[in-house]
């Protein structure tokens, strides 16, 4: 005669079925309470550099631009031109002091993340058409040389040739005592990638510490192997 199991089901309590019940084999209960997950809100807090004012030198043209949904700005200065285009999450607007400040638009964290970017990135474009930047570069080692042909840098590095790095148009290199490289100019990151090429043709080897490296920079220096000691 088969045996019927009749067992009704809650919510709240959980009860596991195995093929052995069917020959009159009982399991045990398991009673669980139900878990909840409380929502939290994510507060994103004012970038520390994003809201600090930006000062317009006196010598600086600045235009603010209307594009769509997003803003476009537009710097005018001794050195160069420069404009940038912001994303919808941040907005830029004018005081009438004058001073520039960068706000986020929406209040979400990738906005809390560029809120400080776009305003470096202000600072920079208004600083890099009133003052410039440069980077400089040392050539340390037995035979490394730098020269300005015209419009392009020439190196000798230790290779069985000579490197000739063209010059973009708005930077400047000069070379001093053959071996110091300054590399000026109003883009801040295009100066930046120029002398990380030039820098990349001979990076510093980590034993003697020769190759191209910034000024200021340090290398820290691997221990050579050293011979068997003679007893």
């Amino acid at each position: 005669m088969a045996t019927t199991i009749t067992s009704p089901f809650h919510t709240s309590c959980l009860r596991s079925l195995f093929p052995g019940e069917k020959n009159g084999f009982h399991t045990s209960t398991l009673r669980t309470n139900r878990i909840g997950f409380a929502a939290k809100n994510i507060v994103c807090k004012e970038s520390r550099v994003g809201k600090k004012p930006i000062t317009v030198p006196p010598n600086v043209k600045i235009v603010l631009e209307e594009q769509g949904l997003e803003q476009g700005l537009k710097v005018t200065g001794p050195l160069g031109e420069m404009s940038i285009t912001y994303p919808r999450e941040v907005k830029i607007e004018q005081e009438e002091s004058g001073i520039l400040r960068v706000s986020r638009a929406r209040e979400t964290r990738k906005a809390s993340q560029m809120h400080g970017l776009f305003r470096t990135l202000t600072n920079n474009m208004l600083v890099g058409v009133s003052q410039g930047f440069e980077k400089k570069l040392q050539l340390v080692g037995v035979g490394y040389r730098a020269v300005v042909e015209d419009d392009t840098l020439v190196l000798s590095l230790g290779f069985s040739h000579l490197v000739k790095m063209p010059i973009p148009k708005d930077m400047k290199v000069k070379v001093e005592e053959s071996t110091m490289i300054t590399v000026s100019g109003y883009d801040k990151v295009a100066i930046g990638d120029f002398a990380a090429s030039i820098r990349r043709w001979r990076p510093p080897e980590p034993y003697k510490g020769k190759g191209v490296r910034y000024e200021g920079e340090v290398i820290r220096l691997k221990e050579g192997k050293a011979g068997k000691k003679k007893e």
